[in-house]
């Protein structure tokens, strides 16, 4: 079973508890468990071989597309580090950095940089980050398996599906294109607390919504079941999850105006897969760094020696050029976000990381 598998298992079920013991010296326990209010825990106790000696906690909220690589990574380090105790929640983009500038969190996941009025909450709070770029996604339209017709859609055509005028207007398939069957359509995505949908929003519509007749959940798993239920159903969300649900979904091609692109790791990390390609962040408390545990985790998430975990949920891990810059932020201290409040649509992050040394 795949890391994100194990990911999707835990953060769908109320309570979810698994033992490892080993078999010398006297034995390690790994427990996982999840709330009711989707907060899973991962506690690690006794001696691992080779583990670390740093100890403590740390609190991790945000963003469902974000989690898998954070849920992998804090399986690895307590393995390695049984005296850290690392708390990961999934409260949405939005809802983790409620929680985050309210002083309440180590490090708030999104999948999105943080927006203006966030940052003025944080100022608000007195709470400081540096913001570190973890991994790159593309997010992935699909459809049912069924549908053997919408094999590539353009940007203005999802437009027309999504933009707030198409509400209670837009609801046919031959609507989208004529030579598409005359067939419900049924739209299905991340709820508007979530990052994915307001990238999303911003890259195909233009705007800061779309329209609000849609299956809309936190929970991705929720958008697999509706869309791979549903024979005229569309979704949307990051590439990991299609990848864990291939045999129950459909990959779209997308059209940015230079031909169609399927996402793949190859066109998620070279770009050509636009306007979805994105990167994800980990935002952290500057004060938090001073916490060994929040530490140790950063720079475990930051070290190239761990890049397969990012790849193993899915994703794809930064380049060489990227990692040493985002660890020379570490380094420095460097608060803010590079982006300033704005959009990730359309910028090449490289290069905003760097004109910033």
């Amino acid at each position: 079973m795949s890391l994100l598998n194990q990911s999707l298992k835990q953060f769908g079920a109320v309570l979810l508890t698994a033992g490892l013991v080993a078999a010398c010296g006297g034995g390690t326990t790994t427990t996982t468990t999840q709330s009711p209010a989707g907060d899973t825990t991962a506690a690690a106790g006794g001696t691992t071989a080779g583990g670390g000696d740093v100890s403590g906690s740390v609190l991790v909220d945000g963003s469902s597309t974000v989690f898998p690589i954070s849920e992998a990574m804090a399986e690895e380090f307590m393995a390695a580090n049984p005296g850290v105790r690392v708390t990961v929640g999934v409260s949405g983009t939005g809802g983790g950095f409620k929680k985050f500038c309210a002083g309440e969190t180590d490090i708030s996941n999104a999948s999105r940089p943080i927006k203006q009025e966030e940052i003025e909450a944080c100022e608000a709070g007195g709470v400081e980050f540096v913001e570190l770029p973890i991994a790159f996604d593309g997010l992935s339209v699909v459809v049912n398996p069924e549908n053997d017709f919408a094999q590539c859609l353009t940007v203005d055509e999802l437009k027309t599906m999504w933009e707030p005028a198409a509400q209670g207007t837009i609801n046919n398939w031959n609507q989208i294109r004529p030579d598409f069957p005359s067939l419900n359509l049924g739209l299905y995505g991340p709820g508007t607390d979530s990052g994915t949908y307001d990238y999303f929003a911003e890259a195909i519509v233009g705007e800061d919504g779309t329209r609000g007749d849609f299956t809309a959940s936190e929970d991705d798993n929720v958008i697999v079941q509706g869309v791979s239920a549903d024979p005229g159903g569309l979704g949307f969300f990051g590439y990991a999850y299609y990848v864990e649900n291939q045999d129950r979904l459909k990959l779209v091609e997308i059209d940015g105006g230079d031909g169609c692109v399927a996402p793949s790791e190859q066109t998620i990390a070279d770009g050509t897969y636009q306007p979805l390609s994105r990167p994800e962040f980990i935002y952290v408390k500057t004060t938090s760094l001073d916490n060994p545990a929040v530490r140790a985790f950063v720079d475990f998430q930051m070290d190239p020696a761990n890049a397969n975990l990012i790849q193993e949920v899915g994703y794809v891990p930064m380049p060489n050029e990227i990692n040493e810059l985002r660890v020379q932020r570490i380094e420095d201290r460097k608060t803010g976000s590079v982006f300033e409040g704005g959009s990730a649509v359309g910028t090449k992050l490289s290069d905003l990381l760097a004109a910033e040394q």
